[in-house]
This record gives C-alpha cells, structure tokens and sequence, in this order.
C-alpha cells in the first residue's frame, strides 16, 4: 500500500533530513503551505542562507529563472533550497499557474539531486497534467489541504492534542472546538499554548482551557446547547444575556449553528430507535458515549414532530438574521428563537 503523504509525514521526514528533490504545497486552506515552506527554508543554516537559499516570487520570476537557480549547486550548505510563492497568481506576462507548472515540468522530472524546491500555491487546487505527471516521475511530493469544515474539526483537534502525548475531556473538546472553527492557524496556535503549558501525558479539561485559553467553562456554546437539550430554561436564559452583552465574541449565527446540529441529530435519534447506544453513536458519527447525553436529553420533552418543527425555525432564523424580510437585531431575534425551541406545538397543535 502506498504511503499516505500528510503534513506531519512531510514535517517529520523534513526533520530527519530526508527531504524529496520538490514539494509542491497547494489548495485552498493555506496554513499547511506556509508551516511546511517554513520547515523548508530551516534546511539551510542562518549562516548559509545568503549563498544557498532563494526565495522567488511567480509574478516576477519566468520559469525558467525558477529552473536556473534550481540546477544552481550548493555553495556552502550541503544542499540549496528554492522555494517559489505565490504561483496562484501565474506570471506578469500572463502566463497562468497551470502553464507555469507545466513550464517546470522538464526540470521536475529529473530534479537536481542538491536541490530541494518547494511550490506554494495558496487559495487554490493546482492543475497541470505534464506538471505532477513529472512529478511523480522524478519523485516529488504534493500535498494539497483542503478548507476544514465543520464535521473535520473535532477529529482535527482531537488529533492535534493526541499527537501532543495528551488527552482531552469530551467537554474541553467541544470547547475548542467551537473556539477555533475552521481556522487551522487559530487551531493550532490556541491548542498548542496547552500543550506547552500541561505537559506530555496530561489531560486537557474545561478548566485547564478556560485559565490558558480565555474560554469560559460556565458560559459558552457548548454549555448552551447543553441547557437548551436538557430544557433548563433558567440555564439558557442565563447565557444568553452573558452572550448579548458581548455580542462580538458571541455571535447568534454561530449558536444556531450548533442548534441546529443538535436536532438534525436528534431527528436521526428519533427515526433510529430500537438501535443500540453503539449503532446510534455510529449512525450520528460520535466518537464518545457522552455525546449522546444530550440526544438522550432532549428526547424526553422533544419528539419527532416537535423537532421537524425547532430545524424549521432555525432555518427561518438563518435568514431574518442575515436581513431576508427582517430589520430586527439578531439577539432579539435568538431570543424569541429560544422561547420557541423550548415550547414547542407540536403535532398536539398546542405550546409545550
């Protein structure tokens, strides 16, 4: 089976000094092209750098300048390093990412084997058929990262920590996971302050990310789907104005996000029963018994009827909040969501 190429693959064999002849980084999440150009560039001493590292701009640099100074041999260090940006933009004289790539291809097939050049390609899939043809030919390497979505995010940070020698408690992940979306650099910059911090072999707990992050453990999103599942109608009352008076770290859209993930789930939890807690973890894709404490929850007072009708006024909510036939402020409308989620009619045609 072949080797799958990930970044911390890349990184590591990079470490060890065993990098390939060329790297091309591409797509459209950019943290991985500049953390492991970064990891590049640290191939050549500070000291040699002057003599045997370029870093070369696309727009400004024909490719064959880019095949030039990666035939150039090492001057000091034991290899060059060349590393091309911004070849999303193509060339000056209109010469577009794909011809650019293709352009490479000769030189890529039968890299210098002093050389290491790495392509960074931001914000985009890269193409060119003649380009990663000769690519694998002469043993190169291209990753491309792809923009984290929703679902990606809790496996993401589970990973990160556990690659950390930690382990994290299903809350404190939640927490997080809901602190740094989608943004890989947030991710890693957030989480990274507790690996240094607890140390190998410890456990990150909601208490640990609310001193070293800034995360409230009593007052966040997690916390408050929780009180909305668990109908606890104080609860929920009591976030949401700690929410509405910090509305710029809080945003509306983002609890209905979450809002609404618990009841497509519990939808699913409605339409699956007779299943085992196993069968319906794996139906909704949880990793934990605990994430279903909520389902279970709001099965008591939520049934099927109810729940089609709290996703119907979540989408409507989505778009009054986005200014679709409404002017009112976004907490106001939350609120009034919230009374409804909690008393819903039903197929009893009455509020709960």
């Amino acid at each position: 089976m072949a080797e799958v190429i990930t970044a911390d693959s890349i990184r590591t064999a990079l470490r060890k000094g065993q990098p390939a002849p060329v790297y091309i980084f591409h797509g459209e999440e950019g943290f991985y092209t500049d953390m492991l150009s970064a990891e590049i560039e640290k191939l050549v001493a500070e000291e040699d750098r002057d003599f045997d590292l370029s870093i070369l701009y696309a727009p400004e640099t024909e490719p064959g300048a880019v095949i030039e100074a990666a035939r150039q041999y090492p001057m000091m260090a034991q290899r060059r390093v060349v590393i091309v940006r911004e070849l999303q933009s193509g060339h000056a004289n209109r010469i577009t990412c794909t011809a650019y790539l293709n352009a490479l291809a000769p030189y890529v097939r039968e890299p210098s084997p002093t050389t290491v050049l790495c392509l960074c390609v931001r914000g985009m899939q890269a193409k060119g058929a003649d380009f990663f043809k000769a690519l694998k030919e002469g043993k190169g390497v291209a990753l491309e990262s792809k923009k984290l979505n929703e679902r990606m995010v809790g496996a993401t940070v589970q990973n990160f920590i556990t690659g950390k020698g930690l382990t994290v408690d299903p809350k404190a992940l939640a927490m997080l996971c809901d602190f740094v979306g989608t943004d890989l650099s947030r991710l890693y910059n957030e989480v990274g302050k507790l690996t240094v911090t607890l140390g190998p072999g410890a456990m990150v707990t909601p208490e640990s990310v609310e001193q070293n992050i800034g995360i409230s453990k009593d007052y966040n999103n997690f916390e408050f789907v929780s009180a909305i599942a668990r109908h606890d109608e104080e609860k929920v009352l009591r976030i949401f104005r700690r929410f509405a008076s910090d509305p710029k770290n809080n945003p509306p859209q983002v609890l209905v996000v979450n809002l609404f993930t618990l009841f497509s789930n519990l939808l699913v939890a409605h339409y699956s029963r007779g299943l085992s807690d196993h069968d319906l973890m794996q139906a909704l894709g949880f990793r934990y018994p605990v994430q279903l404490n909520d389902i279970k929850a709001a099965q008591r007072w939520c049934g099927a009827w109810e729940t089609i009708e709290i996703i119907s006024l979540l989408r409507e909510f989505d778009s009054a909040s986005k200014g679709n036939g409404s002017r009112q402020d976004a907490f106001d409308l939350l609120y009034d969501l919230c009374y409804h989620i909690l008393h819903p009619i039903g197929a009893k045609g009455v509020r709960w």
